[in-house]
Formats: structure tokens, sequence, C-alpha cells
């Protein structure tokens, strides 16, 4: 409890500067723990989504059908249902418009597919850069304050006769302070940034397989129509 109160007491009787890096690096370290868990559950909520929709997918119904139970949630749609929902309307509007090539019909589902693919990218790597950035910046401002701390407290020492370190003790230990909230900060940060970023990687490599594998579906299904 004593240690406790030392802490905070160092951190009250530091310099303004360093009181100002310690509150951009709590800054930081909050927000930087607010998108962690929420990064966590969007990632969770698109893996099960991807998983429920792959199921049902290559369950062999008609698409048509599936196409319809997805449109008539009305809650919108996202991931892998997002893709299959973009390419399947964009396939079925070119169709309707009259008789076109096989291969104009691929192509048409393949470009909405590519703008969906995009979207759901930007979505679930949204904010993964503040991560990056508070890894790898927040020890390097904590070492600012360090560094001004100390260079203050030597500073001190100008008028002095006699300097002990008793005297620059207590600057040097509020200095630290900040140096190891840019490590609390920076750690968690680059932890869940790797982390997330490999799940991210993962799941765009199975959004872009399931449109490559329904594009080739779609292919036999122009071609079945061009021969009617």
């Amino acid at each position: 409890m004593q240690s406790d109160l030392q802490v905070w007491q160092l951190i009250l009787d530091a310099s303004w500067m360093v009181k100002f890096v310690m509150l951009l690096l709590v800054v930081a370290s909050v927000a930087s723990w607010m998108i962690i868990f929420r990064k966590r559950q969007v990632l969770a909520l698109a893996e099960r989504g991807a998983n429920t929709f792959e199921e049902r997918f290559w369950s062999g119904g008609e698409l048509n059908r599936l196409y319809q139970g997805i449109t008539e949630k009305g809650n919108g749609s996202s991931g892998m249902e997002q893709l299959f929902v973009a390419g399947f309307s964009e396939f079925a509007r070119m169709r309707n418009q009259g008789r076109m090539s096989p291969d104009r019909l691929v192509e048409g589902a393949e470009r909405a597919m590519r703008i969906a693919l995009a979207r759901e990218t930007d979505r679930l790597e949204h904010h993964l850069s503040f991560l990056a950035t508070v890894g790898s910046t927040s020890p390097y401002i904590g070492l600012f304050g360090t560094v001004w701390g100390i260079m203050t407290s030597f500073h001190a020492l100008a008028n002095v006769n006699q300097a002990t370190i008793a005297m620059v003790a207590p600057g040097i230990s509020e200095a630290l302070i900040a140096t190891a909230m840019g490590l609390f900060a920076a750690i968690p940060a680059v932890i869940a940034y790797n982390k997330y970023s490999n799940q991210v990687e993962r799941l765009e490599l199975r959004y872009d397989n399931f449109k490559e594998e329904f594009s080739s579906i779609l292919q036999r299904q122009a071609h079945s129509l061009a021969e009617e």
C-alpha cells in the first residue's frame, strides 16, 4: 500500500511535460484496450458467420433459396454472406437484362464480389493500424518523458554546491515511470495487433477462396443457361 502511494506521489510531483506524456500514454492504453475487446468480438463473429454460411452453402440447397433466405433476414449481411449476396444479385440482374455471354455474366459477378471483398477487408482491418501505432511509438514516447524528467532533475543541480544521489533520485524515479507506462501501453497493443492481423489474413484467405469457388459455380450456371 505504501509503495502504491509513493508511486502515485511521484506521478503528482512530476514535471508538467512528464505528466503530459503520462496522460498521453494512459489515453493511448485505454483506447487500445477498447479496440482490443471490440476487435475480438468482431473477428469472433466473422469466423462464426463464415463457418455457418459455408455449412449452409455446401449443404446442396438451391442458390436462389439461400439468397432469398439471407435477404429476407432484413438485418444486413456481412463477411462471406455479403460476398455471396453481391455476386449472386449481380449475376441475376445481368441475366434478367437479356441474353449475355457466360463470360460477361461471370465477370459482372466477380467484379461485384471483388468490391464486397474490399469492403469486408477494410471492415476487418479497421483500427488495426492504431494498435500498430501505439505498439511502435509508446515506448519512445515514454522514453521521451524519461529523458525530459532526468534532464530536469540534473538541471536542478546547477545551483547546488554539493550534489548527492538523494537529490536526483526522486526526479529520476518520476521519469522512469513514463518509460514503464510506455511499455504498459505498447506490449498489449503489439500482442493484439499480431494476433488479430493473423486472424484477418486467414479470414481474407477464406473469403478469397470462396469467391473463386463461387465464380466457378456461376461459370457452370452461365454456360448451362447459354446452352438452353
